[in-house]
Parts: C-alpha cells; structure tokens; sequence
C-alpha cells in the first residue's frame, strides 16, 4: 500500500477463501488471525530485537496499527473475490485474474515507447474499428509506401490486442521470404500454424497440406494474425485464404505497398491508408533520434527543417536519417573478406559509407543497409538489361541463375551467349545438382564472386569445373573431396567450404598455386591434411571441428597470418612459426595436455580461447609476458592453477566457469577482480 503511494504502482487484491468487509474491519478469520498476532507478539518483538534495537509496546502498537489502516485501505481497493466469481472455481477464478492483469498491463505499457511518436492515435483508430466488430471475422489492410509506418503500426496494433486471443501470429517480411518460390510460402504457413498452436513440432510437406491444415486448426480458435508486406495475391490465398478460415472474432491484418493486391483478393473489410507524421510529428522524432530530446539543438533547426523536407514524412527516413538505424545485417568481417578477395579497398569503403550515413556498423561488428538503399543497388544492375538476366553484372534471383545455369544451349552445347557479363552470383537454396551448377559455370569467365548452398547429387569427372577468375568461392556443403583438377587458383583470395566433403584441396600429390590465398575457413569439414608453405599470404585459417584432420604443415613462417581456429581439432608442431598471431583458439582440444610454449612466445596475440580443454591442467607462467593479451577464456577447461603474472596483464578479461573459483584460491569474483589489472572477470 506504501508502494501505491510513494511509486505510484498498483495494487490489486485478491480475496480468497476471506471476505472484503472481514479484511476492512479485521473481523471473520481475519480478527482471528490478528488476535493471535497480538498475543503472540513477544515472537515478534524477539525478531526485532536480532536486527535493531528492542521496541517500546508503543511503537509494536503503532506496528500494528499500521497494519489494520493498510489492510482497510486494501479492503477499499478494486479487486476479485473468488467466493463471488464462477461460483467458487478456483482454476476459472485464477484465469480471470491473470487476463485483467494483462489487460491492465497492456493499457498502462502499449504505445507509450517515447520513439513511437503519434503512434498511440493511430493504433486506437483501427483498434477502435476491430472492436465494432469484435464478434466477427475481420480482415484489415494497411496500405502505403515504403518506409511510411506499416509495420510499426501493425506491430503497435499486435501488441496492444495480442492478448485477448487464443492464438497469434506475426509474420514478417512476406514478400520477401516467398519470393519466387513454394518453399517460402511453406516456411510461412508453418510459422502460422506453429506459433498459433505453441507447438515447434508441427511441419508442412507442401501449400496445399498447409492451407488444409491452417483450415483445421484456425477455425477452432480465436486468433489474431499480422501478414506484413503482402505483394501477391498467391500469398494471401495460402496464408489467409477465406474468412471461412477462421473462429468468429479473428483479426487478420495485412500491410501491404500495394492497394491493388487487397481489393482483388475481395476478402478485405477495410483498407486503411496509414497516415505519414505531420511536421510537428516529424520535428520530435527526428529530435529524438539526432538529439536526445524533442526539438532540435540550437543552431540545427534550419539543418533539421531541410532534413524533413526532404523525409517528406516518411517515418523511417526520419529515423535512417536522425539515427543511421538501417535495416539489413551482415557481419563486417564477413563483408571485408569477400570485397577485397575481389580486389576492393573494403575498410576505407565501408567508413565512407557509413560516414556518409549510408550503412552503419553496430558494436558487435553488423553492417546495417536500409532496405531501400538495397532496392536502390539491384535497380542500378537491372536497369539497362532488365529482362536480360544472362547480361547482369550480379545475379542474386534463384529462378533467373537455375534458368542461365540449366537452360538446354549450356548444358549440351555450351555456347550460351551473353554470360561473360556476370561477375557474381548467389545461389541460395536451389534445386539443382552439382553437376549442373559446374556445366553452367563453363561460359563464365569472367566470375569473380561465386556462392553456392544446399546443391545436390554427386558430379562426374567430365563435368568438374570452376572458372580461373574467381577470388572468392563460398561453397557450403561441396561435395566433392578436392578442388577440380582443371581449376587454376592462381586468383583465389577467400575460399569457404564449411561442412564439405573436401579431404585435400588438390588431388593426389598435386599442390595447386595459392599465393593470393588470404581466406581459408574449411570448419566442419572432411580436411586432413595441409601444407601452409602452399599459402604463405594466408591471414585467416579456420579448421574447427575438422575431426579427421591429422597434420599442419608449417615449413615456412607465416608473417600474415592474425587468425587461427583449431577447435575441436589437433594441435600441430611448427606454431612458433606464427608470431604473428593475433586469435587462437582451442576449444575442446581434448587432446591437448600442456600449454606449448611457442604460444607464450606470440607477443601480437590478443585473444586465447581454451574453454573445455579438459586435460590442461596449469597454464605456464610465461603467458605473463603476452603484454598483448586481451581475452583469456578458460570456461570449462580443467585448468587449476593460474599464473601470477596473468593478474599484471593491463585490461585482460578472463572467461571461466564461477565453479571453479574455489580451485583458483577464491572465494568469489569480487575478490579476484582486486587482483587483475583491469579489474575485469
């Protein structure tokens, strides 16, 4: 009740098994029970006494008092009663307890983040027209062009009415999960369906099995549903096929750019135009993102006027141009790897872009990319070509590679015109075999970034091919055990083969030319031996988890090489070849037992991983003398002693198990940040 008060929460009392007039007049069971507390209050008056000094019978008295106003007060409040609510039944009376709670919740919590600026009168004007109609079957559509607030809307709208349904279901990126393939469409009708039900198990074999199965389960229970960014009239049929569908009372709101998608589908009750932000709407948002407040700082208010001119509204474009929050995410390090295997200066590139606002960087290292500066970038490949696949420069669309790679002149007379032009593909998911994807590849000979995932079948000697200009060749799953023998690999700069079934990179006692090689990540794979003195640029080799991996040959010293990942594998000889080393790590190396000393001599190296070496015992005093060392994690390792010289390391973070505190000679993490430097654990 002091809380009530003083902090201005809620209190909500629940009578069970006791009356309301029994609590404000402390009679019933309730006297009792204060009865008892009087007379036994010498128990509490000894409870007192242990934690401060012994209380006057005046101030037990006062105690006491405060008690009966309070819970006078509580008997006053607005609250349930279970004796006179569905008769006594407790699991009912416990239900309705918790939805008024939600509900209470949702209206003091919804719409009010401070970034969501005019959003609470807007979600009340399609809420309030969902509720005039709460007993019947509504589809809404929410229309209006990129960037302008539909889906922060819906997403408002899902919020604040999620509650009041047995079952809910925001699906997100419609447009372009479905893009081009039946498999999309499966992939969203089992979202549906899985997060209606609470059930992960349930799959979908195909459209038709997800429309029979969405027909049975949504029309026994009430659901609210969001479809966001609708673009075809085939994703609605499969997603929300007829309100026949659907229990009385769902909700299924749909955010679409296009008007033209909702009126043909003839299922839509009402098509909602959503409102862009007025200036003043406008002036406190982007405040709020460039600023920290609602108006601009002084002496930026014609800069910001300017900027809304040119948002013209668009809340998004506000928010990309008060924030630099963008919308697209991959990680730098990736983005780096591949953009200057093909020759670009990729760390001077990305920080213009992002001092120009046009991408960001977060602080685990993603890259962000607004979605219509993407749109953008596919728009400049297409445009002189449109619908000319084979003469674009880039090719990403699964169906337009399946159809240049398998169509009839590459595979029986490969002298299909026009495919010079492509300098990269991304092939994701696709149908066809190997052997069809390296036959396509013959007319390219000018591909410099290829990336290949989930092909199938095996593929014949003949057939075995990758063009010579590649520098960087990411291939997920290749299935065969080396690289072919007709390929040349004299630009390759970053090769991925995770979880391939690549044993050797060359066939038999061949040893291809990799001198630009300075990208190797063939974790998960078959690899079981290699010979660094074939790569002597190399700057990253991930072998993690290579579990048939035997031998690394070092013989010569690997001046570049900053980044090395043996997790899982066997540790070779040669490592003092590596002073160079900047990240080592050893994960589960079950097999090592000892700390080699050429680790202690690598005076770059900043990050040691050693977590769950479970036969390392003690680790050398020498690793004292890594003046470089940033990051020791020894998390599930059988490590019990650590060096002296570890705690004089100036800002070293140490990662290990709370367990095993006690090993180390501490009694808890307090007490041996006072001995590290950087007073970090």
């Amino acid at each position: 009740m002091e809380c009530q008060k003083t902090k201005d929460q809620t209190a909500y009392p629940v009578f069970y098994d006791v009356e309301p007039t029994e609590v404000r007049n402390q009679s019933g069971a309730v006297g009792e029970a204060f009865a008892k507390h009087v007379k036994g209050s010498w128990i509490f008056s000894f409870i007192k006494r242990l934690t401060r000094k012994r209380m006057s019978e005046n101030e037990e008295e006062d105690d006491v008092g405060r008690w009966r106003i309070a819970l006078k007060e509580a008997a006053s409040l607005a609250g349930m009663e279970l004796k006179n609510t569905f008769n006594g039944h407790e699991a009912m009376f416990i239900q309705k307890v918790v939805k008024d709670i939600c509900l209470k919740l949702h209206s003091i919590n919804l719409i009010d983040d401070e970034n969501l600026v005019g959003m609470k009168t807007r979600v009340m004007k399609v809420v309030s027209y969902l509720e005039s109609g709460f007993d019947d079957v509504q589809m809404i559509g929410i229309k209006g062009m990129g960037g302008g607030g539909k889906t922060t809307l819906a997403r408002a709208i899902f919020d604040h009415m999620s509650i009041r349904f047995e079952g809910k279901s925001f699906v997100e990126n419609v447009r372009e999960v479905s893009k081009g393939s039946s498999s999309g469409l499966k992939k969203l009708q089992k979202q549906v369906l899985q997060d209606v039900l609470n059930d992960q198990s349930i799959d979908v074999t195909s459209v038709f099995d997800g429309k029979k199965k969405m027909k049975k389960v949504l029309c026994s229970r009430k659901v609210l549903v969001v479809l966001d960014d609708v673009d075809d009239i085939h994703q609605l049929e499969a997603l929300a096929g007829s309100s026949k569908w659907f229990k009385s009372g769902s909700k299924i709101i749909i955010t679409t750019r296009d008007e033209q998608v909702l009126v043909i589908s003839q299922r839509v009750n009402l098509i909602h135009d959503v409102d862009l932000l007025s200036h003043e709407e406008a002036i406190c948002l982007f405040s709020s993102y460039a600023f920290g407040r609602e108006i601009p700082d002084e002496g930026y208010e014609e800069l910001s006027e300017n900027v809304l001119d040119y948002a013209a509204g668009l809340p998004l474009t506000i928010k990309v141009l008060g924030s630099h929050l963008c919308g697209r995410s991959k990680m730098k390090d990736e983005a780096i790897r591949i953009l200057e295997s093909c020759g670009y200066h990729a760390e001077i590139g990305l920080r213009v872009l992002e001092q120009k606002s046009l991408i960001t960087i977060s602080n685990d290292g993603r890259l962000g990319l607004h979605d219509h500066i993407e749109e953008m970038g596919r728009n400049i490949v297409r445009r002189l070509h449109p619908d000319e696949p084979n003469r674009h420069n880039r090719l990403w669309i699964k169906e337009e590679i399946e159809y240049i790679l398998d169509n009839d002149l590459v595979r029986f007379k490969f002298t299909c015109k026009g495919t010079e032009a492509t300098r990269s593909i991304k092939l994701l998911n696709t149908h066809l075999s190997a052997d069809i994807i390296m036959r396509g590849l013959r007319n390219m000979n000018e591909l410099r970034f290829l990336y290949v995932d989930t092909p199938f079948g095996g593929v014949d000697e003949v057939d075995q091919y990758l063009p010579d200009t590649l520098q960087s060749l990411h291939w997920p799953g290749y299935p065969l055990e080396c690289l072919p023998q007709t390929f040349q690999t004299n630009e390759l700069a970053d090769l991925a083969m995770v979880q391939s079934n690549i044993f050797q990179l060359s066939e038999g006692g061949e040893r291809k030319v990799l001198n630009k090689l300075r990208f190797l990540d063939l974790k998960y794979s078959k690899l079981r031996t290699f010979n660094l003195g074939m790569t002597i640029d190399l700057e990253m080799l991930d072998l993690k988890k290579c579990n048939d991996f035997l031998e690394l040959h070092m013989p010569v010293a690997l001046l570049k090489l900053k980044f090395l990942n043996l997790s899982g594998s066997m540790l070779p000889q040669g490592l003092d070849r590596l002073e160079c080393l900047e990240e080592l790590y050893l994960m589960d190396c079950i097999s090592l037992r000892d700390i080699p000393n050429s680790i202690c001599n690598m005076k770059c190296l900043k990050y040691l991983h050693l977590p769950y070496c479970i036969l390392v015992t003690r680790l050398p005093e020498e690793l004292g003398r890594l003046v470089c060392l940033k990051e020791l994690n020894i998390e599930g390792a059988g490590i019990s002693h650590l060096p002296q010289g570890i705690f004089e390391l100036k800002g070293l973070c140490i990662v290990w198990s709370r367990g095993r505190l006690e090993s180390y000679g501490f009694t808890s993490l307090t007490e041996i940040s006072r001995y590290t430097a950087s007073g970090y654990v």
